[in-house]
């Protein structure tokens, strides 16, 4: 099957033409193809990097099913969004940064099993409705009370399905960041995604092999240990198209208690090799 080409007339003619996010001057999507490669820490780590850069930097989070920005951000408690004087969702703010996710529009655990979170059980219409509110009814700039978004970074869910597909035919996205490991079953389905990407016409801006190598935290002179594969089968593929420059990012060493306080890993562990890595 081939997939509709994402340029003026060429979309098919029940689809509206690409347009820019309100409030925001920049859309950044961070895909992957192949779950659990830590698309979303490594998208809450750079979001929160520029943002210290003085950019205003918003992170949506359209992985539908499975939402993990708020608990990255640490606001896995919160409640639901308030709405604006024309009914568009606010976004729900911590470390400066506002993000926007489905997992605050779900309703709260029941008091009997505060532990189990509500599940999204919802058919393909459903989910394209759910996306098109996150992308198209969000006050980024709350009301004018703050300026645009100097960038927005997307969080997409993993694999190359309808979500992936809405945003590339309904937005204008600016670059798309591919994260993967170094294992050949997620850098075979990384090239699916930058397959369909291309058939979109989205620009592939950034390719980052997660979980590259392994250094040993107490050793004199550590060297990286690649534990989790070769770094060759990435390196090729980032060859294939074009990368200026492929990242590598490695394990957090020390820093195991970043995520319990619920803070970005480039913000509390700062002197940390994992840290310095997202900023450059």
């Amino acid at each position: 099957m081939r997939l509709p080409k994402n340029s003026g007339s060429r979309l098919p003619p029940q689809l509206p033409r690409r347009g820019g996010i309100e409030a925001s001057a920049r859309s950044a999507k961070f895909s992957s193809c192949k779950g659990g490669v830590g698309k979303s820490t490594i998208a809450t780590n750079l979001a929160t990097a520029l943002s210290s850069l003085r950019l205003r930097v918003g992170i949506l989070d359209l992985d539908i099913f499975g939402p993990s920005i708020p608990t990255l951000m640490g606001l896995s408690k919160a409640t639901e969004p308030d709405l604006s004087s024309s009914g568009a969702l606010l976004p729900i703010t911590n470390h400066t940064i506002p993000t926007m996710s489905m997992a605050y529009l779900l309703p709260p655990p029941s008091p009997s099993n505060p532990q189990e979170d509500a599940p999204v059980v919802w058919r393909g219409l459903m989910v394209q409705k759910a996306v098109q509110q996150l992308l198209f009814q969000v006050d980024w700039s709350f009301g004018g009370s703050y300026p645009p978004l100097d960038i927005l970074v997307v969080d997409l869910p993993p694999g190359t399905g309808d979500i992936p597909l809405s945003v590339g035919q309904l937005v204008k996205v600016d670059g798309t960041v591919l994260v993967t490991t170094p294992q050949d079953v997620s850098l075979a389905d990384t090239r699916r995604g930058i397959s369909m990407f291309r058939k979109l016409n989205i620009p592939l801006t950034g390719m980052i092999l997660n979980n590259a190598y392994y250094l040993c935290p107490t050793c004199t002179h550590p060297s990286p240990q690649y534990i989790f594969g070769p770094p060759d089968s990435f390196q090729s593929t980032a060859d294939g198209i074009v990368l200026t420059r492929p990242g590598a990012s490695s394990p957090g060493t020390g820093c195991q208690l970043v995520w319990r306080s619920w803070c970005a890993l480039c913000l509390a562990c700062k002197p940390y090799t994992a840290s310095r890595w997202f900023w450059g």
